[in-house]
């Protein structure tokens, strides 16, 4: 069965969109390209003597095999959702080293629904325009889902998080790496205070939701063997690339006379402050969160 029909099978209702998060995907794109070739919108995950510290899609592309480690998929005929997808790049990661399952993903930007879909031709994979948190796809029909610094731009709504739940089949994951708070936001010294403000205006976030609200949300949902691994040395070295990829990114530009938009300055200072905001250990902190329904 193909992917397309599967598809039409799960299909129930329109997405629902919001204007901001689309126009943050649509003009942000070529920006992430230059992050990464395999267009991986999201930090790395650094192993010793496995992924390089200087090749940051070695490591990006390992945060992949971490979170596709945790579903727990078998590798034929699986039905996995990529709940807030960017263009791609992780589907297309999965479907190279599992061609036998079939991966959706759902985004909010149409330019990146077009521009995955035509990477994604002749494979299993489809990208839909939809919201993650209000997808069609029929209840208890996906085999496993992750969500990879997607969830943040809701906050890591409880909304999605119960979307995330209605679409899973029983006893399947559901696998979150993100950003999280590691206390309440009211609590955050000044200077946190201030690069998470800063974070959220570049990145056009919601917030990112404290660490123990979202395992006890995920806990009233009915999720049940919660794991949450903090993983932030992991991620340190990836992001440390970020100054590098903004000095990269903007002589580029200046090279070829080009000007910058007002999005990828945002974008660039949301970057920045994403590695400030890192420095922060205990206000901040990178994490997998493996959730079974």
């Amino acid at each position: 069965m193909s992917t397309l029909t599967i598809i039409h099978k799960l299909k129930l209702k329109k997405s629902v969109t919001r204007e901001k998060i689309i126009k943050f995907y649509d003009e942000a794109t070529e920006d992430y390209e230059f992050w990464s070739k395999d267009f991986n919108m999201h930090f790395g995950y650094y192993i010793p003597f496995k992924t390089s510290i200087l090749k940051r899609d070695s490591m990006l592309n390992e945060m992949n095999q971490q979170v596709y480690n945790r579903l727990q998929v078998k590798k034929q005929n699986s039905l996995v959702a990529d709940l807030g997808c960017g263009i791609g790049g992780v589907i297309q990661y999965g479907l190279r080293k599992y061609p036998l399952i079939h991966i959706i993903g759902v985004t909010l930007s149409p330019f990146q629904v077009n521009e995955g879909n035509k990477r994604l031709k002749h494979k299993n994979g489809l990208i839909l325009e939809e919201n993650y948190c209000h997808t069609s796809f029929k209840t208890n029909s996906i085999d496993g889902a992750y969500a990879i610094e997607s969830f943040c731009h809701s906050g890591h709504s409880k909304q999605a998080l119960q979307e995330a739940y209605r679409i899973l089949k029983p006893n399947s994951r559901l696998v979150i790496a993100d950003a999280f708070l590691k206390k309440d936001e009211e609590q955050l010294c000044i200077g946190s205070n201030y690069c998470y403000e800063q974070l959220c205006k570049g990145w056009s976030l919601k917030g990112l939701g404290s660490i123990q609200k979202t395992k006890n949300t995920l806990e009233q949902i009915g999720f049940k063997n919660i794991t949450i691994e903090d993983i932030s040395h992991r991620v340190a070295p990836s992001v440390l690339h970020v100054p590098f990829a903004i000095t990269g990114f903007i002589l580029k530009k200046i090279f070829r006379k080009e000007t910058l938009k007002p999005q990828s300055w945002k974008n660039l200072k949301g970057s920045l402050f994403a590695l400030l905001s890192g420095l922060h250990i205990k206000s901040f902190g990178y994490y997998l969160i493996t959730a079974e329904k």
